[in-house]
């Protein structure tokens, strides 16, 4: 037997940090987390599975209008002509309390009851779901103390949304223990509500799946499914496949040897030809993270805004479109100390002392954080939310750009000794 353990669809979300960037493919962007879908339903049907477990957060929230249900409708009904049935446990996104638009499942599809633990018999193929969906958003208390105990003559499976005991980045809806899932008895734990993949333990199998589609930066990597085989009343392997459409990666350059702008760019292009070839055919969006001392800090710093169309310039020539840069971290020091130009008298070395002497005061950076707040809230929604939103109140924000003006100072005070 196998089966497919899937959580995190969040259909119709949208992917964040790429679509206010010229030249991308906006369209297979917004259809990103469909594609995804219509992947794994197809891996389904090719596969002969059993049965598909989704484990949570199949919606994104409350539908736009019907037509993320009639989607997911219509590709539920491939896998009912196909034999195939779907057991859905709701997680937090799409909660009973969330959604105000319903429409009737097909005949194959089973929602599991929101106010107590359910069990769902297979007798054909021996195996015993269990399971219970979220009745609201937050769920503080431990659900799986209320799952029924294992029934020994069968293959027992638990479903839940969950944060288990807890993961970064992750609201700890329904927390639970691992001991506390073993003690049901179960063979299998199919839980969601985690982005990252994670088998967090094989006696018994408890799986986080991860998210079927990176969304942002920070969901890096292959994303998809976990393919399960069951053999003699045990699993036998899990297996992840990789169903995205968009893959989301990190490019760590040491720039410390580079001497030149063309130096960099020279570093870059293997590093981003490497990216492409580990997305395998997949849209690729990086972020590129320059770091080490370098005899050129000042001038990345200084020169931000062209490095920055250099290298996506670059991304264009080597991947054709697939590839792009999302966003270009600079975390390069200087190679030589500053001390000399701190010790000039003249407007620019003063004006330099008096950015280290901020950044070294946190309360007068707390001062300057308040003077900003009512910035903050006059920058479009879109700069504010998201995975890295723009913030001029937030005192990292401000170091950030604060070093900044300091290359560009130190820029200008090298660019006057050579003259001089």
């Amino acid at each position: 037997m196998k089966f497919i353990h899937s959580a995190d669809v969040h259909l119709d979300s949208p992917l964040r940090g790429l679509e206010r960037y010229e030249g991308a493919p906006v369209d297979a962007i917004r259809g990103a987390s469909r594609r995804a879908f219509q992947n794994l339903i197809q891996l389904a049907i090719d596969e002969e599975v059993a049965f598909v477990l989704l484990a949570g957060d199949l919606f994104d929230g409350d539908w736009r209008d019907y037509n993320t249900g009639l989607f997911f409708i219509r590709q539920i009904a491939r896998l009912h002509d196909a034999g195939i049935r779907v057991f859905f446990a709701a997680g937090n996104h799409d909660a009973a309390s969330q959604m105000t638009k319903t429409l009737r499942p097909p005949p194959n599809l089973h929602l599991f009851a929101t106010r107590a633990a359910e069990s769902v018999l297979l007798e054909d193929l021996g195996v015993l779901i269990h399971g219970q969906g979220f009745a609201s958003r937050a769920v503080t208390e431990d659900l799986t103390a209320r799952y029924p105990l294992a029934d020994p003559a069968l293959f027992n499976i638990g479903l839940l949304h969950t944060a288990l005991d807890g993961r970064s980045g992750h609201e700890t809806y329904a927390p639970c223990t691992l001991d506390g899932l073993r003690s049901r008895g179960y063979h299998y734990w199919a839980l969601g509500h985690v982005h990252r993949r994670e088998i967090v333990a094989e006696d018994p199998w408890v799986v986080f799946p991860g998210n079927l589609q990176g969304r942002h930066a920070r969901e890096t990597g292959a994303k998809g499914c976990s393919l399960v085989r069951v053999e003699a009343g045990q699993v036998a392997s899990v297996e992840h496949r990789a169903l995205d459409l968009v893959r989301w990666s990190r490019c760590e350059l040491d720039v410390s040897e580079a001497q030149t702008l063309d130096e960099v760019y020279d570093l870059l292009m293997p590093a981003l030809a490497d990216v492409l070839h580990a997305a395998e055919g997949r849209l690729v969006a990086v972020r590129v993270r320059l770091h080490g001392a370098c005899s050129i800090h000042r001038q990345l710093r200084a020169e931000r805004e062209r490095v920055i169309n250099e290298c996506r310039s670059l991304a264009q020539t080597i991947g054709s479109g697939a590839i792009w840069i999302e966003r270009l971290v600079l975390e390069t020091r200087p190679s030589v100390s500053e001390a000399s130009a701190l010790a000039r008298d003249d407007a620019f070395s003063g004006l330099l002392r008096s950015i280290r002497d901020l950044e070294l005061d946190s309360d007068r950076l707390a001062m300057l954080a308040e003077d900003f707040a009512d910035l903050s809230t006059k920058l479009p929604i879109e700069l504010r939310s998201g995975p890295d939103p723009i913030d001029p109140s937030a005192p990292e924000q401000i170091c950030a750009r604060l070093e900044d003006a300091k290359a560009l100072l130190l820029e200008r005070l090298l660019r006057e000794g050579h003259q001089q």
